[in-house]
């Protein structure tokens, strides 16, 4: 994990998968959200309060490669690292691993804007919280 910021392990759920008997491809963006979430919770960040403030994160782009499908049962481990981009943009690269090989089955790179009531903000506040939480945040 020594590239990136924070990991989380899960499990596929029969019902994740299609008619092909892999992941559906939809459900891994559930995976990568789940993981930011996460993410958030564990640096103290609450999604929900920030959404009471005002502040939502927005998804504006999200780039995924699929290489590998996951199965029923396949655990796996979804790795993260925030970065930034201009006065605006949050990136967040990660990447799904089959936790039995450390196989890549999925990158991601996924870009999100803060907004204010609606309106884009900077995310210097953003990126403040997690320097001093001991977060390098990388300027891209």
């Amino acid at each position: 994990m020594s590239d990136f910021h924070f990991e989380l392990e899960l499990q596929v759920r029969d019902y994740e998968c299609d008619i092909q008997g892999i992941v559906n491809n939809a459900v891994y963006q559930n995976y990568l959200e789940h993981c930011r979430h996460q993410f958030l919770n564990a640096v103290g960040l609450d999604f929900a309060r920030l959404h009471n403030d005002g502040i939502d994160a927005v998804v504006i782009k999200a780039e995924l490669e699929y290489k590998f499908p996951l199965r029923p049962g396949d655990t796996f481990i979804i790795q993260l690292k925030i970065k930034r981009h201009g006065p605006l943009r949050v990136i967040f690269d990660q990447q799904i691993l089959r936790k039995t090989d450390n196989k890549l089955m999925v990158k991601a790179r996924i870009t999100t804007v803060l907004t204010k009531n609606k309106r884009p903000i900077s995310a210097d506040f953003l990126v403040e919280y997690f320097n001093r939480a001991g977060i390098v945040v990388e300027e891209i």
